[in-house]
């Protein structure tokens, strides 16, 4: 987590940031200006502009009532790592001068904690509990920024849009559910921008891993207890079993090798290779998937279309499942490279067009496994062994004339539809 850094090693500070002021004024001014932001401070700042914020900051913050602020808190799953993430950074907070803020996935501000004083001088800048930090509400700022990006940011003093925000800097990183993918939210470390230290960036992501292992391990416990409360239904099954949680990752598996399979739903039937087409059965917390071994192959046909979906077939039936269009174009990107597959960089220049969404990826690799289940092995990322996928272009006679493709906001699939 390097390659987002806002400064060099050995800045001065209190120069840089006189230089970053100067460079505010004139850019936002509409002046010609000698240096020019960061590619992802300018994408920002017009974004910023577009939406007709005021960069003098009197832009209005809304502050959500207390009630509401505790009703956030109950239903994120950050609310049981909140703890461990306060331990990591409560040692050196007064020391540093710095503030830990965690938000939720909308952007709004549900932890905070630091010394007295530079709590009172974030709530002098409306930076406290229940406050709305996205870009469309404050500007260009690091939570705000991270989620526009999905990617982590720092910001350093003039880089912010508000003028009001320049004595500060910024370090934020999106926090994902390790199970399901999904945004749960925001780890912020803010401070005094002169007392911006290069090991910051650390510090932020050392929280974001702990929060996600912790999360990890909360799984892995509740794994052990499907596995305990089924023993006994699982030691009078014969053949072929998995017993998965209900987000498809399995708890136990018997006379066959899967790490997870598509969300099992009521009635719908999945796909597990080496078992061919099941119907999953309910139990009080999970679910048993379980049937002859049959097809040891899965094929899959992707249809490329404005709303694509994924069929899959079975020896006797078959099953669809709609995708979202980034989590088609992994698919095509997959299906496109071959055996030979992609690092997590190579997927992020791809999808992105830089390396700076490693977190995104893993994140959309996740949410694609939970919904047509483990068909994607990883490093480097690649089409399992055992899945024959194939593209269904609809009326388009090649890849190159889809609409998908020309639509798509992906460099890597942009670069499909160029005639090869």
């Amino acid at each position: 987590m390097t390659t987002f850094s806002a400064i060099a090693p050995g800045t001065d500070l209190s120069r840089y940031a006189r230089e970053l002021t100067r460079m505010h004024d004139a850019v936002i001014g509409g002046a010609r200006s000698p240096m020019r932001p960061r590619p992802l401070v300018s994408r920002s700042w017009q974004r910023v502009l577009d939406a007709g914020l005021d960069p003098t900051g009197t832009n209005e913050r809304s502050r959500l009532p207390v009630a509401e602020i505790e009703r956030r808190r109950r239903a994120s799953a950050l609310s049981a790592v909140i703890g461990d993430l306060e331990q990591v950074i409560t040692p050196v907070a007064d020391a540093s001068h710095l503030l830990l803020v965690v938000t939720d996935a909308d952007g709004v501000i549900l932890w905070r904690s630091g010394s007295a004083p530079i709590r009172s001088r974030a709530d002098a800048l409306g930076f406290q509990e229940g406050t709305v930090w996205t870009e469309s509400t404050v500007g260009t700022n690091a939570i705000g920024t991270a989620l526009a990006e999905a990617a982590p940011v720092q910001l350093f003093s003039g880089e912010h849009f508000e003028t009001t925000q320049h004595p500060w800097y910024c370090t934020a990183a999106p926090i994902h559910d390790p199970i399901r993918g999904d945004l749960l939210g925001i780890v912020d470390v803010s401070g005094p921008a002169l007392t911006l230290h290069p090991a910051i960036i650390a510090l932020v992501d050392t929280a974001v891993r702990l929060a996600e292992a912790q999360l990890w391990r909360r799984h892995e416990v509740r794994l052990e207890r499907l596995r305990t409360e089924a023993a006994p239904l699982l030691s009078s099954t014969r053949g072929p079993v998995l017993l998965v949680d209900e987000d498809g990752w399995v708890a136990h598996a018997s006379g066959i090798a899967a790490e997870r399979v598509a969300v099992p739903r009521h009635a719908r039937p999945l796909t597990v290779p080496g078992m061919g087409l099941c119907v999953p059965e309910r139990l009080s917390h999970g679910w048993l998937i379980r049937g002859a071994a049959s097809s040891s192959r899965m094929r899959m046909v992707l249809h490329v279309s404005s709303s694509p979906t994924v069929e899959v077939f079975g020896d006797d039936d078959s099953w669809h499942s709609i995708v979202t269009a980034r989590q088609a174009e992994i698919l095509l990107l997959l299906h496109e490279r071959g055996p030979d597959g992609m690092t997590v960089a190579a997927l992020s220049r791809a999808l992105y067009g830089d390396d700076d969404h490693a977190v995104s990826v893993r994140a959309e690799v996740s949410r694609l496994r939970r919904a047509i289940g483990d068909v994607i092995e990883s490093k480097p990322y690649r089409l399992a062994t055992t899945v024959d996928l194939s593209l269904d272009l609809g009326a388009d006679e090649r890849l190159a004339d889809s609409e998908f493709v020309r639509r798509s906001g992906a460099p890597g699939v942009r670069a499909l539809g160029v005639d090869r």
